[in-house]
């Protein structure tokens, strides 16, 4: 009564549940299990899978399963890793560093598009959040805005459903987003738009928090301001610099630090940037942008200005 895709599953999950006892410490190794088994499937199986063998075990699968792809996406995303080859690398002739893929959008479509050559629309983002920037895309279409790329490497790997697109000042981020969610809302009903500004709105004087809040209220419930004055008092706050410093292997120079005075919550720091690189060791022509978003990817779910900086974006207008 069984097609062929499910005796296959059967197959499978019978064969893992014999062996779980015998093969509690192992690795299996599988070779494109998802063969003749529909998507919809492919997705429970590899979950099943997971469930069926032991805890001190790993699983090893090579795919271009769109299924499998989406469990990895969702209901394994704490529990696995994922290795994209390079179609470039010669195999036959040298040797290679497997390393584990960041989760970020920007992977998941390349790995996506591997998977079938034009899969765009079904990683519609739940979220759009528009924020100020440059609003000219490169020649390949990628972002150039400075503040979306730091809040993508930020947040693509907790919320890879989630992309940040600059559009402009102050004014352009009101009018694009008001014609977004006009057009957007309509051929992509599931996608949220979001605004995100600076805590100034263009005025170039850092709000007060009675002001932040009357902002918020007053504007639609889509909007929201950082609760600091631009991106880079985030970048530069000690914590983040620290860890920085902390994963390149440099001293981080607290007392000079200290000297400088900044205010990272409301003061406009962005001169600061040179003074901030030779508190942290850099030598040499290292630039501005590269620098700050080597520290955007220190900035991760464990600390403390994680955390706020994801309540300003993703919390409600309080």
């Amino acid at each position: 009564m069984l097609s062929a895709g499910e005796k296959e599953v059967v197959d499978i999950l019978v064969d893992l549940y014999i062996r779980k006892d015998d093969y509690s410490n192992s690795v299996f190794l599988l070779d494109e299990p998802e063969l003749h088994i529909n998507t919809a499937i492919q997705r429970k199986l590899l979950v099943e899978i997971n469930k069926m063998i032991g805890e001190d075990c790993q699983i090893w699968i090579a795919t271009h399963s769109i299924g499998f792809l989406r469990a990895l996406q969702d209901e394994l995303k704490e529990d696995s890793a994922i290795i994209k080859f390079d179609e470039d690398n010669q195999w036959a002739k040298e040797k290679y560093i497997l390393t584990p893929m960041t989760k970020t959008r920007e992977n998941w479509l390349a790995l996506f598009s591997t998977a079938l050559d034009d899969i765009t629309a079904l990683l519609a983002p739940k979220r759009i959040i528009y924020c100020e920037g440059r609003d000219k895309p490169a020649a390949d279409g990628s972002e150039k805005g400075f503040d979306a790329k730091v809040y993508n490497t930020i947040f693509g790997n907790e919320l890879p459903d989630t992309l940040f697109v600059s559009s402009g000042g102050n004014t352009e981020l009101d009018q694009r987003s008001s014609i977004a969610m006009a057009i957007i809302g309509k051929a992509l009903p599931q996608t949220k738009i979001l605004v995100l500004k600076d805590c100034d709105a263009g005025s170039g004087k850092s709000f007060s928090e009675k002001d932040r809040q009357e902002y918020l209220r007053l504007n639609l419930k889509n909007h929201r301001m950082l609760n600091r004055f631009e991106i880079e008092n985030y970048l530069f706050d000690k914590e983040v610099l620290q860890s920085y410093c902390r994963q390149k292997s440099k001293t981080f120079n607290e007392s000079k630090y200290d000297t400088l005075g900044l205010d990272v919550i409301d003061g406009d720091i962005k001169a600061y940037c040179s003074d901030i690189k030779n508190i942290c060791g850099i030598v040499g022509n290292v630039s501005q942008e590269k620098f700050k978003l080597e520290l955007a990817l220190c900035v991760v779910p464990e600390m403390e200005i994680y955390s706020e900086l994801k309540r300003a974006v993703f919390g409600d207008n309080k």
